[in-house]
């Protein structure tokens, strides 16, 4: 099997009990998570030799970090240590019409503050198929950027498939900023993972005839979106989640592949939400496993989708399923009868 690495930054998070609001809150469930690490766990318990790259503080909570991370058999010994803190984001999990709140502390964390000279692209890429970030670790800062185009660089003269899932974060950097910076690395793209808000927000590329808010979708709005994005940056493929809001307990949930040639939508799946939290990382880590595996488009997007749709079902960020799961789901089998 290929080896993948993604780079990014992990967070403690720290979440009131069940559905309990911040301001009820008198204790925090603390568990790990962030968007590349998200995608590294998912494609581990796939079986995938996968490495997790950032920097962590040299201290028990960035040593707790990497315990996380072990647990599921991800590569940490690529990870940088050094820096005062490690990044912390807050969630209050939302209900029915009263929607999840995310507050982040993650200024000068290690990651943020890190320099070029913490990674040794060359050594850290020896060996791998796949390199994936994700659109909220350039927003890390200017730093930041620079880092991941040298990775993007090393990963293009060693031949390496590189995905990129835009996640557009506004309390990060603004659209203007993101424009810029993304526009620049996406020269190094390979296959781009999307929904409709992200390409709206990054690239001014907007799905017609769809209101996210009402939950209504277009197919045809979002081929153009994915032909668009295409056509400006020349990836070889375009992955676009479908999401249809129809409360902060239920989505619809779908996605599209596009491959230049073809548009392969997925079934639709009616989720009822544990937690919602990492459902795009685990779309991503199902698309990279499938292409990595050769499955033809229908089936890649399948999989990604089901995969993704089984996340929603699991608390904390990381995707603690297994490929039979993922395959009994999208073959068909979505009855939620107990197996044993």
């Amino acid at each position: 099997m290929a080896k993948v690495v993604t780079f990014g930054e992990i967070m403690l998070r720290l979440a009131p009990p069940g559905y309990t609001r911040f301001i009820q809150a008198e204790q925090f469930n603390a568990t790990f998570g962030g968007g590349e690490a998200n995608v590294a766990v998912s494609l581990a318990n796939f079986g995938v030799e996968t490495d997790f790259v950032t920097k962590l503080p040299k201290n028990e909570l960035g040593q707790a970090a990497i315990n996380s991370l072990r647990r599921f058999v991800v590569g940490t010994g690529k990870i940088a240590r050094g820096g005062s803190r490690i990044g912390i984001y807050f969630l209050e999990k939302g209900a029915s019409q009263r929607p999840s709140k995310v507050i982040y502390d993650r200024a000068g964390s290690a990651i943020a503050t890190a320099d070029a000279s913490d990674f040794d692209w060359d050594k850290i890429l020896e060996g791998a198929e796949w390199f994936h970030f994700t659109g909220i670790t350039p927003a890390l800062g200017k730093n930041v950027a620079a880092i991941c185009e040298k990775a993007l660089i090393c990963a293009k003269q060693k031949g390496i498939t590189v995905s990129c899932d835009l996640n557009y974060r506004k309390n990060l950097w603004t659209r203007e900023q993101a424009r810029a910076t993304m526009t620049e690395l996406m020269k190094y793209v390979d296959v781009c993972i999307s929904n409709e808000e992200d390409a709206s927000d990054v690239f001014g590329i907007v799905a017609s005839d769809t209101d996210i808010i009402g939950g209504k979708l277009s197919h045809e709005g979002y081929k153009s979106v994915a032909k668009q994005l295409m056509d400006k940056f020349g990836f070889k493929k375009v992955a676009i989640t479908l999401r249809g809001s129809i409360s902060a307990s239920e989505n619809n949930w779908a996605g599209m592949l596009y491959d230049g040639n073809d548009y392969y939508f997925s079934r639709n799946y009616l989720i009822k939400i544990v937690d919602r939290v990492g459902g795009g990382d685990s779309f991503g880590a199902g698309l990279i496993y499938s292409l990595l595996n050769g499955f033809d488009m229908q089936k890649a997007i399948e999989f990604a989708v089901a995969a993704s749709c089984l996340k929603h079902t699991i608390e904390g960020d990381f995707n603690m399923v297994s490929v039979e799961e993922v395959n009994r789901l999208a073959g068909g089998d979505a009855s939620g009868r107990v197996q044993r």
